[in-house]
């Protein structure tokens, strides 16, 4: 089952930023004291009590004027309403109840999505108790009172966040429909891809960017299996500077992959593989999904014997931490290749299923073993004991060894290599854990 995902929205300096560290456990987004300095990495995975989500951070407010910062509120609360399962709604009991908070607790109040309703900054809850009382008047529920800062009452908002976490068994644990996500940067031809595949015109597609209002489930049905294709949403604004509309591309990238089996990540051959679709890729790389890179628009470009060899090489080059990835040329303007993706899906999907037998797994590393010794350091060889796969999607394996210090990071890309020359693997990323076993 795919993770929850819950959105962080609210003012200026409320301290969403620093929330999100927190919970993130580490410091991921730039914090200051000026307005709208969030502007690193807006995402994290977070776990509470057993329970895992995926926590976004809306950001995106600049303090021009109250008009503006009401506007980008509104929609910093519609990206949330269309990706979150769960919202907070950060406030500051410093700033007291304005009205920007009334207006965007309207807008969450008829979205039906649930809402915790956060009241940050209460570094004593004897001192402000009687201030956090006012923000019953927003109508969404009872406030849970923190201080982000020094870290108060941040298990109270956590055990209400959970209560509205789906029970582990639900009906998309049923689903065995392959999931794919189609993501990458807007106007790219995500939309265009689908109605080519689907053989109508159901998603919107126009020349500018970001006309695809929110993510939209489309099955398809080809050669007897069904499949449900998520298309990821653009920006509702035409007039967005660039940075917002990667931020929101982004947001929607991580929802989608958040729920898909494999990842099929759309570049504009016209353009290239650019820096952004690096942040794209990256994160179903970092989820370990089964991945297809498609090169999308390539009847737009002029050809010879060594085209496709160089633009392969230029991706794998920017998209280095994938080397395992898929790459298939097409058109979803007239079909050039599209039906092969439905192969490349099913493959992809197998290899990030596919379980290895114990005793095959330690042939190979013992072969790999006597190939090429293992690091030492200081007069101490590293000793590997035995591999076990543990985990599919993605394939995940177990490696006992004597020192984990001495597993360095290349012997490892050495093992993973040799068990994709025995298995292939293509299309998935390999997850590999090393524990110290004592005394052998």
């Amino acid at each position: 089952m795919s993770k929850p995902v819950v959105a962080v929205v609210g003012r200026p300096n409320v301290g969403k930023s620093t929330l999100f560290n927190v919970l993130a456990g580490e410091r991921i987004s730039i914090v200051q004291d000026t307005p709208g300095v969030t502007r690193d990495r807006i995402y994290a995975d977070v776990n509470w009590l057993d329970r895992s989500f995926t926590l976004i951070d809306t950001g995106g407010i600049e303090p021009d004027s109250k008009d503006i910062i009401l506007s980008q509120m509104r929609e910093q609360a519609q990206i949330a309403m269309d990706t979150a399962d769960v919202i907070i709604f950060l406030t500051d009991v410093r700033q007291g109840l304005v009205d920007a908070d009334s207006k965007v607790a309207d807008m969450l109040r008829r979205s039906q999505k649930p809402v915790v309703l956060v009241v940050n900054k209460v570094d004593s809850f004897e001192k402000f108790m009687p201030d956090v009382y006012e923000f019953y008047n927003l109508g969404i529920g009872d406030p849970v009172p923190i201080s982000a800062a020094s870290r108060l009452g941040i298990g109270d908002m956590l055990d209400e966040l959970i209560k509205y976490f789906p029970e582990g068994t639900s009906e998309e644990n049923e689903d065995d429909r392959t999931k794919v996500a189609v993501v990458g940067k807007p106007n790219v031809g995500k939309s265009s891809l689908i109605n080519h595949l689907l053989g109508e015109d159901r998603v919107i597609v126009s020349e500018i960017a970001g006309t695809t209002r929110d993510a939209i489930d489309t099955e398809i049905v080809y050669e007897d299996r069904e499949y449900v294709f998520i298309d990821t949403a653009g920006l509702r604004r035409k007039n967005k500077i660039k940075e917002e509309l990667e931020r929101f591309s982004i947001i929607r990238a991580v929802t989608a992959v958040e729920r898909a089996d494999v990842v099929v990540v759309m570049i504009d051959a016209t353009e290239g593989v650019t820096e952004q679709d690096a942040k794209i890729a990256g994160i179903a790389h970092e989820r370990g999904k089964g991945i297809i890179i498609a090169v999308n628009k390539w009847d737009a470009i002029e050809k010879n014997d060594k085209t496709i060899y160089k633009h392969t090489e230029r991706i794998r080059e920017i998209l280095s931490f994938m080397p395992y990835a898929e790459i298939l040329f097409i058109s979803a303007k007239t079909g050039q290749r599209t039906k092969k993706l439905f192969d490349m899906i099913d493959a992809v999907l197998e290899n990030n299923s596919m379980r290895v037998a114990t005793g095959v797994l330690n042939e190979i590393m013992s072969e790999a073993v006597a190939m090429q010794q293992p690091p030492s350091d200081k007069g101490k060889r590293l000793k590997l004991y035995y591999m076990t796969q543990v985990a599919v999607k993605p394939p995940t394996f177990v490696i006992f060894v004597n020192d984990k210090k001495l597993m360095h990071f290349s012997y490892t890309r050495y093992l993973e290599n040799c068990i994709r020359e025995a298995f292939g693997f293509q299309g998935t990323s390999l997850k590999f854990i090393i524990r110290e076993r004592k005394g052998e």
